[in-house]
């Protein structure tokens, strides 16, 4: 087995690969994903003696995104990134072998085995997969949109909210990422309107409260955002009340996106059963509809989407594919 190339960030994929290429396979197992769930899988794993291969975009997930974690057990206080950089370190220590940014496209059952291709064109064969994959920003779909993300449009405050110090911006949403990022934005921006389909809040109540007693948030409960204003930059967005029907315009030059996310199962699609909202069905040992194939984290429909959950759905995850390749020896 090759060790880990030893790489999170993308744009330096290419050199490490020069220096030590991942092996052709077939693999006991592969994992798609490198969040929580992925990397805690992968470790599992290895401890298991399982001849690994984990692909991924990144190596954190959603978990990147996040600015102040203080409910993963034996950190009182910790960012996402600064966690995912542990993880990382507890991987790098196992006979790993990874491939960071690459989005798997396609994922096949051939001839008892399990083939994954990345949308480079690279395939991969396993006797095992799990499914780590996360989830991604939901868009809102609304006109000026997809023209202005990058150019005020954003689906990350962490990322982002620096860039607009003492300016007007917008959230979108009422669960706990939109208010996360209106208690991030509070500390930076001069006033922050807080645009919400729902009448009410989806957040925990520490974050509710953060907003309602900060003097910069206005808050739009039950509007609509219909669209978003700029040419070259965001200059504001068009809301309507749900009851009234009424359009307002508001002036705003960033525009923070965070109204849920949407499961990375589409590669999956067709392959294992997936419910209403794309989550793949798993059952109390992370197993899928097709035996071989395993999932764990946010892309499943397993209920709370904590890191803590992920991470422990991902060490199950493991265990249940190490049974599995076990029965398959005979």
């Amino acid at each position: 087995m090759l060790k880990d190339i030893g790489v999170i960030l993308p744009e330096r994929v290419e050199e490490a690969e020069e220096k030590k290429p991942i092996g052709e396979g077939p693999y006991d197992l592969i994992i798609v994903g490198g969040g929580p769930a992925g990397m805690t899988a992968a470790v599992y794993a290895a401890r298991k003696r399982l001849a690994t291969f984990l692909v991924s975009k990144d190596l954190g997930g959603q978990t990147l995104l996040t600015s102040e974690i203080e409910n993963y057990m034996g950190y009182q206080y910790v960012t996402g990134p600064e966690l995912m950089a542990k993880f990382h370190e507890q991987v790098r220590q196992y006979p790993i072998d990874v491939m960071i940014g690459e989005d798997v496209e396609k994922l096949a059952a051939e001839n008892g085995q399990f083939a994954v291709t990345t949308t480079t064109g690279k395939s991969f064969v396993g006797k095992a997969v799990i499914i780590a994959s996360g989830k991604r920003s939901r868009e809102l779909n609304v006109p000026g949109e997809r023209e202005l993300v990058g150019r005020g449009v954003s689906y990350c405050a962490v990322c982002d909210a620096p860039l607009f110090a003492g300016r007007d911006v917008a959230v979108i949403g009422g669960g706990n990422s939109a208010l996360t990022a209106v208690a991030d934005l509070i500390r930076i921006a001069t006033n922050i309107y807080v645009v919400n389909l729902a009448t009410d809040w989806q957040a925990d109540p520490v974050l509710v409260d953060r907003a309602e007693a900060s003097e910069k948030v206005v808050s739009f409960l039950g509007y609509a955002v219909k669209e978003i204003l700029g040419e070259g930059r965001v200059r504001g967005i068009v809301i309507e009340s749900r009851g009234a029907g009424e359009a307002d315009a508001l002036s705003v030059e960033g525009v923070f996106i965070e109204i849920g996310l949407v499961p990375n199962s589409d590669f999956a699609r067709g392959v294992v059963e997936l419910n209403e909202t794309g989550e793949i069905v798993v059952d109390c040992g992370c197993q899928t509809s097709v035996p071989g194939v395993l999932a764990a984290g946010d892309v499943t429909n397993v209920p709370e989407k904590q890191i803590i959950v992920a991470a422990g759905e991902g060490a199950k995850a493991a265990l249940s594919a190490y049974r599995y390749l076990l029965q398959l020896a005979g």
